[in-house]
């Protein structure tokens, strides 16, 4: 299998990095850290944040950004999985980067790997790291992509870490209870250095793997606070309470985030951020897929990449909120190691009609699936609609009389139909 060059598309590479490697997750640090000496971007920038967690890591990776551009750094970020394009996983000042820098990051991976397997996950994470050393960044902030400890980005030594809610998710990979998982989460901190945690309830495990490395670990509800306003929320410590606009991202859950990143760039000393710049930042920050509402003639479509049950918990309570009497339309699919279950049961009180779709990939849950699923729900058949695609489904919400759509169950889910709106949306 010939590999793609400099001349080659970025879709050309993209098709054969998914061919490469037959596993899509390998965990382990061996063999990308020893392409990433030979390519020298273990120190992508002076200042590294990494982000760990379940559910909020993209959220906090957004107001990361936002507040250290209004501080006037130049700032790369690497999330995944992207929405609609891969460049948004790379992004330079909050915008995805150019096909031709991904392209020539990814030739120079292949001319220095030498025949060590990379999945396709870590050949994303070397060209990350690749173009953020080439752009001499002030701040650089990566989100794990899975686990902690064992997963790429982790080759990395962070200046400092912020550790999100932790769910149960991945249990094949990382564990079957939090605690399992808060110690694999945990993986990303590092001796001595500065750690904060926005989950209010953090496992043992993490609380001890902190301990014994002498993290500087900063814990919610502990050593900060918050507290929601009508108008703003309240920042607090020990020391002062600091009133801020709420962030521009849907969720009152996003305050436990925003605390997070707010405890954080408050307790480093290496950069200078100060009240101005969370406001300002707050305020920009963006974040495609969660809680994203996009009205298309007389109808809003809501779409939200809640995958676990916590992260459909706070999808509920959001629906909760907006409760005004009508329900939803929704759209739903999800991946078979998900637990369908409890993501069904607490949408089901706001929905009028399921259109359940197969994603055709391969880890999707197989329509015969979620319509048990639904049937166990107490959903009667008359209420369920399946579709072999993401067009048909799409295509039947549009032609309904509904006012209010909700797609969810996963990135894939929203990524699939948020594709298919486009041609609306034009």
């Amino acid at each position: 299998m010939n590999s793609p060059t400099i001349r080659s598309s970025l879709t050309d590479w993209l098709d054969w990095l998914l061919k490469l490697h037959t596993q899509e997750i390998d965990l382990g640090l061996e063999r990308v850290r020893e392409v990433a000496k030979k390519l020298d971007v273990l120190t992508p920038a002076p200042y590294v944040i990494t982000v760990a967690g379940t559910n909020g890591k993209g959220s906090s990776v957004a107001m990361l950004v936002a507040i250290l551009r209004a501080a006037g750094y130049q700032v790369g970020s690497y999330t995944s999985p992207h929405i609609l394009r891969f460049n948004e996983r790379i992004q330079l000042n909050a915008q995805p980067v150019l096909d031709s820098l991904i392209v020539g990051a990814f030739d120079a991976i292949e001319l220095a790997r030498q025949g060590v397997k990379l999945t396709y996950f870590e050949f994303a994470t070397l060209a990350a790291l690749t173009i953020f050393k080439q752009s001499k960044l002030d701040v650089v902030v990566l989100e794990v992509g899975l686990g902690g400890r064992l997963d790429a980005v982790n080759i990395v030594d962070a200046q400092a870490c912020l550790l999100t809610a932790i769910d149960v998710d991945h249990v094949e990979w990382l564990g079957s209870d939090r605690e399992k998982i808060g110690f694999e989460k945990a993986g990303v901190m590092r001796p001595n250095g500065l750690a904060v945690c926005s989950d209010p309830n953090p496992p043992k495990t993490l609380l001890e793997y902190a301990q014994a490395l002498g993290v500087d670990l900063r814990l919610l509800g502990r050593d900060y606070d918050y507290l929601a306003n009508p108008e703003d929320w309240v920042f607090k410590t020990a020391q002062q309470s600091i009133h801020l606009p709420k962030p521009n991202l849907a969720g009152q859950f996003q305050l436990q985030n925003a605390a997070g990143v707010l405890a954080l760039l408050r307790a480093q000393t290496s950069l200078e951020i100060d009240h101005t710049d969370c406001e300002q930042g707050l305020r920009a920050a963006q974040h495609p897929g969660r809680l994203q509402t996009i009205q298309v003639d007389h109808q809003a479509w809501l779409f939200d990449v809640a995958h676990n049950p916590q992260s459909v918990d706070a999808l509920a309570e959001h629906l909760k909120l907006q409760a005004d009497g009508d329900d939803y339309l929704v759209i739903f699919s999800a991946l078979s190691d998900k637990d369908i279950q409890a993501m069904v049961s607490q949408i089901k009180p706001f929905a009028s009609q399921w259109l359940l779709v197969d994603l055709q990939v391969d880890r999707s849950a197989p329509l015969a699936r979620l319509q048990e699923v639904l049937r166990l729900a107490g959903v009667v058949s008359s209420r369920q609609q399946a579709f072999s695609s993401m067009a048909e489904a799409v295509n039947c919400a549009r032609q309904s009389t509904e006012k209010r759509i909700l797609i969810y169950g996963s990135f894939v889910t929203v990524s699939q139909a948020m594709t298919e709106l486009t041609e609306w949306m034009s």
